[in-house]
């Protein structure tokens, strides 16, 4: 099997982030109540409704090499859904689990001001996505520019009643994170 081009791999995650988070109508495809897609139809109705053009190898590839893993197969590998990141009303079947005591989340520069005030707020995704460690919310947060890291105070906002889950891909969600559980990190 040839191997997809970096570039080519780039633009179809893109692509599928966009139809299988977003907007699948974009390519006129239906999601069920959790989120899948029948992997056929993606393929066939990116290219004839969008003109992105890949088989199955080439979509066996892009899930498995995403760094986020931001995608999944079903277990008889029929059909393919994001594992978090919706805008859209699906249900992911994540059950509540106990997070690590601190947690950690990247962000930018602008947003703080709106973050200390109102705490980190899930807007149009279906959570707020944390982080298990500095790296990864280092890496989250530089997709504009310099990143600032916040840590969470997890342990308390267990104690204090808050639900978080665990995508199967370790993405560790929440409904919202107020402001006095943040620390900005210094580093």
């Amino acid at each position: 099997m040839k191997k997809v081009g970096k570039d080519k791999t780039k633009r179809i995650s893109k692509f599928l982030s966009l139809v299988l988070r977003h907007k699948p109508q974009h390519i006129d495809i239906e999601l069920d109540k959790q989120g899948w897609a029948d992997v056929n139809t993606l393929i066939r109705k990116s290219a004839n409704n969008a003109n992105v053009i890949f088989n199955r190898a080439m979509l066996e590839q892009v899930v498995a090499n995403n760094d986020k893993k931001r995608f999944a197969f079903s277990e008889d590998g029929t059909r393919i859904r994001a594992n978090q990141g919706h805008s859209i009303d699906i249900d992911l079947g994540y059950e509540a689990s106990d997070p690590p005591i601190i947690l950690y989340h990247g962000t930018h520069p602008k947003a703080m001001n709106a973050i200390m005030r109102d705490g980190l707020k899930k807007m149009t995704r279906h959570h707020v996505h944390l982080s298990k460690d500095i790296a990864t919310a280092e890496k989250v947060g530089s997709r504009r520019g310099k990143p600032i890291l916040l840590q969470i105070d997890t342990k308390t906002m267990l104690e204090d009643g808050h639900l978080f889950y665990v995508s199967t891909n370790g993405v560790w969600l929440t409904d919202h994170v107020p402001p006095k559980y943040l620390t900005k990190l210094e580093y």
